[in-house]
């Protein structure tokens, strides 16, 4: 009898959760490399093996046990990664596709190669760098570390007089922008490109709190944009692409994420397939599935820890409170602002969806649901990683 492959993801946060939760329907097992018990994926999967994503050891280790090796976040050196493509193990995104994920300094040089739209920017090494920039684009800009940054770590603003921080950074303009964008695509190493509608993601403090699928009036160009990086960048499996909509329309590349993204919540039940099963598909060089939507509107609001961590005992109540609700716990300690879980609602009217997903999620969280809508300011936000 034929086995299936054996799928491996190094990380074991939500994303390889729900990773494993989607291999099973395909008959797999995903096998996670995890730093502790207590890993949100570790909790549920079968197959777990316990190392530092840092280690090459441990990584060449766990590789040389899986078919195929992928990952549930951008922090694995980049110069193991090509170690163990060197050592002969099949590794999806590679590493060189994967430093454009990893690297923003080498993104923006790619992507301005490519002449693709993003925001005004300049390597930088002293204040002085950033004053000349300032000079051309106003103040105050946008300073990000190129390695390491996420959920606000890493990205500073600046105004005329601060001081640049201590590591190795690049300086962008501040973009004026009517709202955020992100589109997911999915690409096999065979070059299938399928792609999910244009979504908006709704920030705060650095940190997406709510999507919306499809974004409405999303500019035509946008989808055409992600799947060209993923060709150019020669990307397999999920890839998101966060996008700016200035305020003149026009588009800007913010950030890019190749595994599976904070954006992408709303497809486990709001299409046809989920991004977790086509990035299982995409690594495996599998056929590719409909990534059409199956409800008009799907909002997915993210469950944020608060001042009350009993998630778990209001649970039975929100779940009373909208039977059609999507529930999704991770398994995490709650911690205020750590992300536990989310909800989504599916249905045809914008405005109930979303307010359905609100309420399940202040019933959860214990906290007040939102009445207003955030206003755009501009400010970048990093790319969703699992906290």
């Amino acid at each position: 009898m034929v086995q299936p492959p054996v799928l491996g993801m190094v990380g074991a946060g939500q994303l390889a959760r729900m990773t494993h939760q989607a291999a099973i329907s395909l008959g797999l097992s995903l096998r996670v490399l995890a730093a502790s018990d207590g890993d949100s994926a570790a909790l549920v999967a079968a197959e777990v093996e316990f190392g530092d994503h840092r280690s090459l050891p441990d990584l060449v280790g766990f590789a040389e046990r899986c078919d195929v090796v992928t990952f549930d976040h951008e922090h694995v050196p980049p110069e193991h990664v090509r170690a163990l493509v060197d050592k002969g193990c099949t590794v999806r995104p590679g590493p060189d596709a994967l430093r454009y994920a990893q690297d923003k300094l080498a993104m923006r040089a790619r992507l301005a190669e490519l002449r693709l739209p993003q925001p005004a920017w300049r390597s930088v090494t002293s204040y002085d760098d950033v004053a000349r920039f300032a000079a051309e684009t106003g103040w105050p800009v946008v300073v990000k570390a190129v390695r390491g940054g996420y959920d606000g770590k890493g990205v500073w603003f600046l105004a005329a007089g601060d001081r640049l921080p201590p590591v190795e950074c690049i300086v962008e303009e501040r973009v004026r922008l009517r709202r955020e964008l992100a589109v997911l695509v999915a690409r096999r190493p065979s070059g299938e490109v399928r792609a999910w509608p244009v979504v908006e993601t709704v920030q705060r403090s650095g940190i997406c709190v709510e999507t919306v699928a499809p974004a409405t009036d999303a500019p035509a160009d946008a989808v055409v944009l992600a799947e060209t990086i993923a060709v150019e960048l020669d990307v397999t499996g999920v890839l998101a692409v966060e996008l700016f909509e200035r305020d003149d329309g026009g588009l800007a590349v913010n950030e890019l994420a190749m595994r599976p993204h904070n954006s992408g919540h709303w497809t486990i039940e709001g299409a046809r397939t989920s991004q977790f099963e086509q990035h299982v598909r995409a690594v495996l060089d599998w056929p590719l599935g409909d990534a059409a939507p199956t409800a008009t509107y799907a909002v997915t609001a993210n469950l944020l820890g608060g001042a009350d961590p009993n998630l778990a005992g209001r649970l039975s109540a929100a779940l009373d409170a909208d039977p059609a609700l999507r529930v999704h716990v991770y398994g995490k300690e709650p911690r205020p602002g750590r992300k536990l879980g989310h909800v989504t609602a599916l249905g045809d009217d914008l405005v109930t969806v979303r307010s359905r997903a609100r309420a399940g999620a202040a019933v959860l969280t214990g906290e007040p649901q939102p009445t207003e809508e955030p206003q755009p300011t501009g400010e970048p936000q990093p790319t969703e990683e699992p906290a």
